[in-house]
């Protein structure tokens, strides 16, 4: 393709690779700059173009950043456990490990491919046992801790594949695999106490340079609410159930009150006439996962127990109803209901024509709009930080509530009845209980020959060999955990990792990743930000408390890509047709052609829809680049009309020089790489226009052609070091010093301004920068179509907009 092939990316990789350029050491001089893309997981067996958006500008930015003086750290490796291979292997008998590590082989080639400075000597891959070892010791660091302790909790079940799903396995209520309604069932599983810090994880997220709505959606998930904890006792029995709430104001708006399916109470209260009616619910809501459950937008449903529950406040019964929009796992598995000032509750009531009562301090709120009437009783002033003070007291002093902080952050159960994952290091003991595996005794290597055939059981626990152990306190017979832990631990502590991937003796060195550590750009799809986000801040947090590391925070700097779509404008899928393969594109145009595309077609933190027109027009871009260098070439070497001077055609392309210094320094950095690259237009173009110029100036023009490539080459690395070569300047480009503008260049003799009649533009014109305004009104009226346009016209005011226009108002 023109001046650019694929043979110049090898070349040139293989140079860099020869050379060891982008090879990290701490003593190289610079400060450090550790810059980390989330690292892909090798399901499917080529790299997508979703891959390429995050990596291609990431390793831009990282190359503009080493330009700039920075010693930059940028690792790469492969997040290989996980579900996929597993039901791939199901599917099709290809052990996980086999189809795993063939696709890391094509994926690491592909990423090679790219070009980008990836620092390959600190890859990590975290489905071989060097590195899940020390997965096993940081479960047990944190089982010593008090961190990781195991309880019953409810799962998604499939009773037709007898197995476990992960909530994005159940679609509209069924597995995904064979369509069976999915029910849930209590499992004893494995916790880490993430509970514990949710405050700093709250608190200390305004100290992050993160996007704000990825802070917002943290915040939300922790949930944080100051509230306060009610008793309701259940009418004509000894029973009772609590409410958290942060609007104890509202208590005397109470109408009826809602439990969650599963809470245990339900049974026990429950009259004989609704328990057909309630039996049938609960099965129905075992269906349903949490996260739709939890839909706004669902309509809500529910069934009347047939028991009552007295309000603590005035001793009114309300009706106590089953609905499955409350969960058991959150608060306390029950609410207090107030139709009149909660949305949720006025659709629930309003549906099942149960009573709306408004509190009679509440005024004219907004939200208080249905209802009759409730005095308050005792209480005044309501709705005053005083009056819910008031009513916390008398609750209190009856027994009957409380101030309470609550959160909506459950602690992280790690738990899979899966194959393809670290295997728990925990021994089970008829004598001694539950052992942790000890350290000298890691890794407890996954076998090999399990079969993977899902019968209701951990795929390990058909393992004898494995599954057979002695107890390390007593040496008597013993069982190991059958469980395989969740993937996002090998992700919530990768990052340490890389900096001291080949230690055989501890995870990392403490010293060497307090040096290297937090990650000073983090960049990844929006998509984490709940999970794999908060456990990595998690993680970071308990290793410091537990003396490993010395800081607070794993990422300083966050930033997040958009979506690449088909060309049709859809989310790319092999079902729709619409994928994009970079392997195709690259062999046509070369890396650097479908890099530039991606940075120049789309706002990275939007992505869009693919364009093959796109992809065409840049690579006929950086043919143009070509070409014009090569005449550059020509016209330094043998200038045929050379001079000195410094004239009005040095000065407009020294403007454009530093303009386009200052703004793709300042737009690279904040990852605005379309506005760069249209910099790098503007240049070539005012570059090609002083070539058409009579006089040149060969020393000025060869100083542009070399901040010029310096420019280019973050982005277009292979073509830019190529063109360096090409006009004799010494290896690498990448080793030269990123350019600085003069700010005294951007300071223009003469201005273009707008000259208008009536707010209409007639004519543009060149004046000079220092010249008064009186004299801007006197020479735009003499201006040969200004003049004619005013033939026969009344003026009656010039307005001078300064370095802008002029506003001519004539009649």
């Amino acid at each position: 393709m023109g001046n650019y092939s694929t043979n110049i990316d090898k070349k040139w990789q293989k140079k860099w690779e020869e050379s060891e350029l982008y090879k990290f050491d701490e003593k190289n001089p610079g400060e450090k700059l550790y810059t980390l893309e989330m690292f892909s997981y090798p399901s499917g067996s080529k790299l997508h173009a979703g891959h390429w958006f995050n990596y291609g500008p990431v390793d831009s930015w990282a190359r503009m950043k080493k330009m700039q003086g920075y010693n930059v750290f940028q690792p790469m490796g492969f997040d290989a456990f996980g579900l996929p291979a597993e039901n791939y292997a199901i599917k099709t008998g290809i052990h996980p490990k086999d189809s795993t590590m063939k696709n890391i082989d094509t994926m690491e080639k592909q990423l090679k491919s790219m070009g980008a400075m990836f620092n390959w000597e600190n890859e990590v891959i975290t489905c071989l046992p060097e590195y899940y070892k020390w997965n096993q010791w940081l479960f047990l660091q944190l089982y010593k801790h008090g961190l990781a302790y195991r309880s019953k909790a409810p799962v998604n079940w499939c009773p037709s594949c007898n197995t476990v799903l992960a909530n994005e396995q159940v679609i509209d209520g069924k597995c995904e695999r064979c369509s069976t309604e999915v029910v849930r069932k209590d499992l004893t599983q494995w916790f880490l106490k993430i509970t514990n810090y949710a405050d700093e994880l709250l608190e200390k997220l305004d100290d992050l340079d993160w996007p704000q709505k990825t802070k917002a959606m943290q915040r939300h998930w922790i949930g944080k609410s100051k509230g306060a904890e009610v008793t309701f006792k259940i009418a004509d029995s000894n029973l009772n159930f609590k409410v958290f709430t942060t609007r104890v104001d509202t208590l005397f708006g109470v109408t009826y009150a809602v439990l969650a399916p599963e809470n245990k109470l339900v049974d026990q209260i429950t009259t004989p006439e609704y328990k057909d009616a309630v039996e049938e619910y609960k099965k129905q809501a075992k269906a349903q996962s949490e996260i739709e459950r939890q839909s706004l937008s669902r309509e809500k449903t529910g069934v009347f127990t047939g028991s009552y529950a007295i309000n603590p406040i005035n001793n009114r019964k309300v009706p106590i109803w089953v609905a499955d929009y409350v969960l058991s796992t959150y608060g306390t598995g029950a609410v207090m209901a107030v139709p009149a000032h909660d949305e949720r509750d006025f659709d629930f009531a309003t549906k099942y024509k149960l009573p709306i009562e408004r509190v009679i301090e509440g005024g004219d709120l907004p939200y208080v709009k249905h209802g009759k009437m409730i005095n308050s009783g005792e209480f005044t002033g309501l709705f005053t930080d005083e009056g819910k003070e008031a009513i916390v007291t008398k609750l209190s002093k009856d027994d009957l509530g409380g101030w309470k902080i609550n959160y909506r952050l459950r602690d992280w159960l790690i738990s899979r009845q899966r194959y393809w994952g670290t295997p728990i290091p925990i021994i089970y003991c008829d004598d001694c209980g539950i052992v942790p595996v000890p350290e000298d005794e890691l890794p407890v290597e996954l076998p090999y020959d399990v079969e993977f055939s899902p019968d209701g059981k951990s795929p390990l626990s058909k393992s004898e060999k494995f599954m057979n152990t002695t107890c390390p306190i007593c040496g008597k017979p013993a069982r190991r955990e059958a469980d395989t832990l969740d993937t996002f631990v090998c992700s919530s502590w990768y990052y340490l990792r890389y900096v001291d991937n080949k230690n055989s003796e501890k995870p990392f060195d403490t010293e060497k990743v307090n040096r290297m550590l937090p990650v000073d750009m983090y960049v990844g799809g929006p998509e984490h930000a709940c999970m794999h986000l908060l456990y990595a801040r998690f993680i970071t947090k308990a290793l410091r408390d537990m003396g490993y590391i010395n800081f607070d925070e794993p990422f300083s700097s966050l930033r997040h890509q958009g979506l690449i779509l088909g060309p049709d404008g859809q989310k790319m899928s092999k079902s729709k047709g619409n994928t994009i393969s970079p392997d195709d594109y690259i062999q046509k145009f070369g890396a650097d052609v479908f890099r530039m595309y991606l940075m120049f077609g789309f706002d990275y933190s939007e992505g869009g829809a693919w364009s093959d027109d796109g992809i065409n027009s840049m690579s006929r871009y950086i043919d143009k680049i070509g070409r014009l260098l090569s005449s550059c070439k020509d016209e330094i070497k043998n200038p045929k009309n050379n001079t000195t001077s410094f004239g009005s055609a040095e000065k407009d392309l020294n403007y454009v020089r530093n303009f386009s210094i200052h703004s793709i320094s300042h737009d690279a950095a904040k990852f605005q790489f379309n506005t760069s690259i249209a910099r790098l237009m503007e240049y070539t173009n005012a570059i090609s226009k002083y070539l058409s110029e009579d006089i040149k100036n060969a020393k000025f023009l060869k100083d542009c052609i070399i901040d010029f490539l310096k420019l280019l080459a973050p982005f277009a690395p292979h073509f830019a070091e190529e063109q360096w070569e090409i006009q004799d300047m010494p290896y690498s480009i990448f080793n030269q010093k990123w350019p600085e503008f003069d700010a005294n260049a951007l300071i223009k003799d003469e201005v273009e301004i707008a000259i208008q009649i009536n707010g209409k533009i007639r004519a543009k014109m060149n004046i000079p920068t220092d010249l008064s305004e009186d004299d801007i009104r006197k020479i735009s009226i003499k201006n040969e179509i200004i003049n004619k346009d005013l033939e026969n016209k009344e003026i009656k005011k010039i307005i001078v907009v300064k370095g802008r226009l002029v506003n001519i108002v004539a009649k």
